[in-house]
């Protein structure tokens, strides 16, 4: 048989994440500005293993969420506080 190689997609799928690589990624995406930077360039940069990129944009949307609460919630409460006299 020949020696074929294993195309770069599977071969970069086939990677795990180390605990200390995800604890490191952690504690960056802690930091306020630069984990959500972080984040993007997970989420979408090539060279990230896949279930980092997977973290990543799962975050991701969790931040949209939270953000997307955050201004309803304010909306309402400042809604209640100029109408409420």
């Amino acid at each position: 048989m020949e020696n074929q190689q294993e195309p770069l997609a599977y071969a970069q799928e086939s990677q795990n994440v180390s605990v200390g690589e995800w604890v490191l990624s952690l504690l960056i995406v802690m930091i306020p500005l630069i984990g959500l930077i972080m984040l993007f360039v997970w989420a979408f940069g090539g060279n990230t293993k896949v279930s980092k990129a997977n973290f990543a944009k799962a975050a991701l949307i969790w931040y949209a969420i939270g953000i997307v609460l955050w201004i309803l919630i304010a909306g309402i409460f400042g809604a209640a506080f100029l109408f409420g006299r």
